[in-house]
């Protein structure tokens, strides 16, 4: 079993990303989960989201403390959120930045672990003429752990966003272009 939790802000997508990823994985024939952690949420402020993917039925019904994997969709919650908190010794943190991983490793305080950068950020505003990170990172997630294949995850991404967009068909080619290029534009390791 895979698990993954997501940090980012109110508004950025991270809970849409971690549902987006529950679906595709389905799609696949895998067991999951994806859930968002309520709080007081509003614009902006930092909110957390998970992800339980599975080869087997999944019985744990909980949020997730030690996940193998972590996505942050906005970088400066690292300055105030401990988005390491929990992070299995072999897991991986992905970090939309435009920083290099040198430098996220000193905010890290000595992190040892796998360190992902992508800037899902200046991906989404070429594509999508917007900040919405959330279909960047969910790419790099996807080539990240190897849930699925490229060509599975842009299929059914293709579908999804055909449902999702039917009354903004014109958004659906640049999302897709998003994906491409962040499966591609992903660093690390």
């Amino acid at each position: 079993m895979i698990e993954i939790r997501w940090h980012g802000r109110g508004g950025q997508g991270a809970k849409t990303a971690s549902l987006l990823l529950a679906d595709a994985a389905f799609n696949t024939g895998k067991y999951i989960q994806g859930f968002p952690e309520y709080g007081p949420e509003r614009m902006g402020a930092p909110i957390t989201a998970y992800n339980r993917i599975s080869d087997s039925p999944i019985r744990v019904h909980s949020n997730i403390y030690e996940p193998d994997y972590v996505v942050v969709v906005d970088d400066t919650l690292l300055d105030g959120v401990d988005v390491l908190k929990g992070l299995k010794r072999d897991g991986a943190i992905l970090i939309n930045t435009n920083q290099s991983i040198e430098s996220i490793r000193k905010k890290l305080n000595g992190y040892k672990g796998k360190i992902y950068t992508i800037d899902a950020s200046k991906i989404s505003k070429d594509f999508l003429k917007a900040n919405f990170p959330n279909t960047a990172m969910l790419s790099a997630i996807v080539k990240i752990t190897n849930i699925m294949t490229k060509e599975q995850l842009l299929k059914d991404m293709e579908g999804s966003f055909k449902h999702k967009f039917a009354r903004k068909p014109e958004v659906i080619e640049p999302n897709m272009e998003a994906i491409k290029r962040a499966y591609d534009e992903v660093v690390g390791g």
